[in-house]
């Protein structure tokens, strides 16, 4: 897809996304934003299926390639999440997983 201008899809940090992401599924087997468990045999568009979640969002500058920014998430968890910020996040510390709340319910999330 031309013009995504996205660096962990296709610029500077792809290969090293790529390598997060190996490591990322070969080690996480639940969704971190809702806490269910990701089935790995479905496949993009299915709204179960696995993808990698940025916990800061590159949009809020958050680092597209470093595994400690990456989780696992639900295509449509991620996608409800979108550019969302967790508060702990906000602040310059050091972000897990563990920050997010375990729901679906994005719509009162206040960041």
């Amino acid at each position: 897809m031309a013009g995504r201008n996205r660096p962990d899809k296709d610029g500077w940090a792809k290969a090293a996304y790529q390598r997060a992401k190996k490591i990322i599924y070969a080690s996480q087997s639940v969704c971190a934003i809702c806490g269910r468990p990701v089935n790995f045999d479905l496949v993009f568009p299915d709204p179960w299926s696995p993808t990698l979640d940025h916990i800061v969002p590159i949009a809020k500058g958050g680092d597209p390639a470093d595994i400690n920014n990456l989780q696992l998430a639900h295509l449509q968890c991620n996608r409800r999440k979108a550019a969302k910020v967790p508060i702990s996040a906000a602040k310059p510390a050091k972000i897990s997983n563990r920050d997010l709340p375990l729901s679906l319910d994005w719509t009162t999330y206040k960041a």
